[in-house]
């Protein structure tokens, strides 16, 4: 295994084997990854936890903004990809990660205040209701966080979500600490606990069911950017939970080219606030991609942040249809568009170096994330 010199040889060394039969059905491509592996950790000091939650990013860099910004050098990426963990206890540590790739011998800113709403002419999102949607996939990896966010079960016991909603940039939100994930559970007339959910009884109405999370991952990207020209790409946390959820999640993937989707479109679920208890669902096409972010413009409103984008495509080793998270739901941005404002809202693309890092944050184990 050998070390990286420049991010332009590993960008150039990722790359994507894609079957020829996927001229016929949209075609997970094999990813070939390289490894993310912690260096050295640091004890830090406490956090205060004063910051407020932020349901939604604002930020006026789009598109061309960012295709104008210079490739990060190998040193600023590994940076970028440290990361800070915050466990239950309040205590905090800071890992400096290595960036490598197996050898063929190898086995192994300031957002203003706006009224407008994150809705696109026609209201294009559904309410998912009734127990038999909300408690099946996909719709049931889609969970609360108590910080008023969405998450998505990617892993026994591991959530993916946004980074914002966790830390503003500078300092851990309120309630950090104490940070809970929320799954969505029938009610039952009698009030009856640990009734079979198959059960002929009918739900009075959905709950929250809420798990405790043990420790949080934020990317150093985010915590030194904030939502500047480079904090947006790397808005997203991992959350491990304190027991399993025992639900079917949704596994990670790297994000193929936008034209490569399905129809050109995504999905995502989340808990927007404008629909309080209630599960959302909507689907748009990608208007616009930059290496790290997504550019569409689904309907949403703050709360469905930190939701998982996924889409389904072919999984040709195993001959079936499999859904993938290929991003997480960020927030707003205002773009100039030869001199007319438009806006559009934003995905944090999970890239090679992306997926390496959140795999080995669920797994512990490098060879098991070889595989995009």
């Amino acid at each position: 295994m050998a070390q990286v010199p420049t991010l332009i040889f590993l960008l150039c060394t990722v790359k994507a084997v894609v079957s020829s039969s996927s001229r016929w059905k949209p075609t997970w491509p094999a990813y070939k990854v390289p490894v993310v592996l912690p260096q050295s950790t640091l004890n830090l000091d406490k956090p205060r936890f004063d910051a407020e939650a932020k349901l939604e990013v604002v930020s006026p860099c789009g598109p061309e903004c960012h295709k104008r910004s210079r490739l990060p050098t190998y040193e600023e990426v590994k940076d970028y990809l440290s990361y800070e963990t915050l466990f239950s206890n309040g205590s905090l540590t800071e890992t400096e990660v290595g960036i490598y790739i197996l050898s063929s011998s190898s086995d192994g800113s300031q957002s203003r205040s706006r009224t407008k709403r994150q809705i696109y002419g026609y209201d294009s999102r559904f309410s998912i209701f009734g127990k038999d949607f909300l408690l099946n996939y996909p719709f049931s990896t889609s969970v609360k966080l108590s910080t008023g966010c969405t998450g998505t079960l990617v892993a026994e016991k591991h959530v993916l979500t946004a980074a914002h909603c966790i830390h503003d940039g500078k300092s851990y939100v309120k309630g950090a600490q104490k940070l809970r994930v929320g799954f969505l559970k029938p009610k039952l007339k009698d009030g009856s606990r640990g009734a079979n959910i198959t059960s002929s009884k009918m739900p009075e109405k959905m709950k929250f069911q809420w798990i405790r999370v043990k420790r949080t991952h934020v990317p150093k990207g985010w915590i030194k950017g904030n939502a500047n020209d480079i904090g947006m790409d790397y808005d997203y946390a991992l959350l491990e939970l304190k027991k399993p959820h025992k639900r079917k999640f949704m596994k990670i993937g790297v994000s193929p080219p936008a034209r490569h989707l399905p129809g050109g479109r995504i999905h995502f679920s989340g808990y927007d606030n404008d629909r309080p208890g209630n599960l959302v669902y909507r689907f748009c096409d990608v208007k616009d991609e930059t290496y790290d972010l997504l550019y569409q413009q689904c309907d949403a409103q703050p709360g469905a942040s930190g939701s998982g984008v996924y889409v389904r495509m072919w999984k040709r080793q195993h001959h079936k249809w499999e859904r993938k998270i290929i991003g997480i739901f960020s927030g707003h941005q205002w773009v100039d568009m030869n001199g007319t404002p438009q806006d559009f809202n934003v995905a944090v693309r999970i890239t090679p170096l992306k997926y390496a890092q959140i795999c080995y944050w669920i797994k512990g184990n490098y060879l098991d994330c070889r595989e995009g």
